[in-house]
């Protein structure tokens, strides 16, 4: 079976964890999120929770083994869960973070890739 997934941190291209996206992920492009989030830097990689805010991210075409790799990844459901999402290429899998008693730094800008 085949899924969408829209990352935003580290699974992005050049980022530290885009080598567990398999190589059979197919990019399908960039999307901007309606402002339904928000985009916190946790240090080694960032958490979405609901908010007011877009999210900047990727959309990828993936198959069911790679989005158990990455739902092992994001430690669903303890650490994030996963809810869909529209996008200008169909309904997305995107992860949201549980424990926002960890969330002190937002990123206003939506992008954890240019956060700086």
């Amino acid at each position: 079976m085949q899924h969408l997934v829209f990352v935003y941190g580290t699974l992005r291209k050049g980022e530290s964890n885009h080598h567990h996206l398999s190589e059979q992920a197919q990019f399908l492009g960039h999307h901007e999120t309606l402002p339904e989030f928000a985009l916190y830097d946790l240090g080694a990689y960032p958490a979405v929770i609901s908010g007011h805010h877009s999210i900047s991210g990727e959309v990828y075409l993936i198959d069911s083994h790679n989005l158990q790799v990455l739902d092992k990844l994001e430690d669903v459901p303890v650490e994030y869960r996963r809810e869909q999402i529209e996008t200008p290429f169909g309904l997305a899998w995107i992860y949201l973070y549980q424990d926002t008693s960890q969330l002190e730094t937002l990123i206003s800008s939506g992008d954890w890739c240019q956060k700086i």
